[in-house]
């Protein structure tokens, strides 16, 4: 039986950062978190239980510049405080 969506969110950057994955929300075993400040910057994990590992992309930093994510940290991008925050809340909840 088809469903509908539970989840739908356009990208909010200029064309100038790239274009937005496309990301399947229905493979299994993934985590996906998505972030959105009050500024409109996105962020979009989605994160592979079963390898400890994921990848990262950050509207604002471009979107076709994947950060890779292992040990429960990015690879080579700086966040801010509230990026942060729910960065490590998607990280407690990959691991609970």
């Amino acid at each position: 039986m088809p469903s509908e969506p539970i989840f739908r969110v356009s990208n909010h950057h200029v064309a100038g950062c790239g274009r937005p994955p496309a990301v399947d929300g229905d493979s299994p075993g993934l985590y996906h978190g998505y972030f959105e400040n009050r500024y409109g910057e996105q962020m979009l994990l989605v994160y592979d239980r079963e390898k400890g590992e994921g990848v990262l992309w950050c509207g604002d930093a471009g979107w076709e510049q994947p950060y890779r994510v292992v040990d429960g940290r990015p690879d080579g991008l700086i966040m801010s405080p509230e990026e942060g925050t729910w960065f490590d809340a998607c990280v407690r909840a990959v691991r609970s």
